[in-house]
């Protein structure tokens, strides 16, 4: 669901006690900072509690705004919570419900999706936390459809991500979604950190990503795939490329990604239309073609099912 944009988009984030400074840092530093070619936010830090605030980095903040900032804000961020056992604050969850009804965006970084679970925001609806929770959190809250493998999630107005540093994946999203690819890329840039991460968190769960000679020959065939995204591709023809055979090939591709190769063209395909509609003026037919989609309808379809709204209006949020 895009984010309707205005000259300076509203942005709160909720700090508390015991907070992580490094979770508070990540939409601070994307949305709280000057960075060249981005529109500035109206950017508050705010807090259901009063008084210092102390930070399990060892030091205190001080926090000048109370919960009165969530009233006007167009998107309202829980960069997580101190303890899955603690019950956040009843009045926290219900300015985020309140929130939500006039029409914010919220957004739950890692144990934030907590907090949004305990508010009734995540019912019946698509969400993921931290892998390292995700058990505890699929228990106590069943009726939310937990996908603990992506870094981070929107489902109708609600978002939320992994740990840590997808908080900062998440955010360059919402960044996207409010000034298109362009800003987001030149801030991602200034960051040290990729615009988009691929696939998930299925490959930092347990072990890290296996190093071999497949790994190299992997990420040359990325690279060659990005390059030829208008031609048809199968995986045995791309397995084939790789000097792989097709069980060895999905297998590798799935540990480098954390997802198949079907579900990566996908993506691909769609990150580069959405490139193209912000940054050129070709035809819905022609997006198509250069992205491999081989039609309109099919470029329609997949763009509407991914991003809720068609590529033509995609073009309007972004172009100008």
């Amino acid at each position: 669901m895009p984010i309707q944009k205005s000259m300076s988009s509203s942005i709160a984030v909720i700090a508390f006690d015991r907070i992580s400074p490094f979770h508070l840092a990540g939409p601070c530093v994307v949305f709280g900072e000057s960075h060249p070619g981005c529109p500035t936010f109206d950017f508050k830090v705010c807090s259901a509690e009063s008084g210092k605030l102390y930070t399990s980095g060892g030091f205190d903040i001080a926090v000048h705004h109370g919960l009165s900032a969530l009233k006007k804000a167009d998107i309202i961020i829980v960069p997580s919570w101190r303890d899955p056992d603690e019950k956040p604050p009843s009045a926290l969850l219900k300015a985020l419900n309140a929130a939500y009804a006039r029409g914010a965006k919220i957004v739950g970084l890692c144990l934030g999706a907590f907090v949004l679970a305990e508010a009734g925001l995540l019912q019946g609806r698509t969400a993921t936390t931290h892998w390292a929770f995700a058990q505890d959190f699929a228990k106590r809250y069943p009726e939310v459809i937990l996908d603990a493998d992506v870094l981070y999630v929107e489902d109708r107005g609600i978002v939320t991500s992994a740990g840590t540093a997808a908080g900062i994946d998440c955010c360059l999203y919402l960044l996207r979604q409010l000034h298109g690819s362009q800003v987001a890329n030149s801030v991602a840039r200034r960051l040290v950190v990729p615009p988009h991460r691929q696939g998930g968190q299925a490959q930092f769960i347990e072990q890290p990503m296996p190093k071999s000679s497949a790994d190299s020959r992997l990420s040359e065939l990325f690279d060659w795939i990005r390059e030829n995204l208008h031609l048809t591709h199968t995986v045995d023809a791309l397995a084939e490329r790789a000097l792989m055979s097709r069980r060895t090939f999905t297998r590798q591709f799935k540990l480098l990604t954390g997802m198949g190769c079907v579900s990566w063209l996908l993506v691909e395909r769609l990150a580069y239309a959405q490139r193209l509609l912000e940054l050129t003026s070709g035809s819905i037919e022609v997006v198509a073609e250069r992205t491999g989609f081989g039609s309109p309808e099919s470029l329609r379809l997949h763009f509407r099912r991914q991003f809720g709204i068609a590529p033509s209006e995609w073009r309007k949020q972004f172009r100008g």
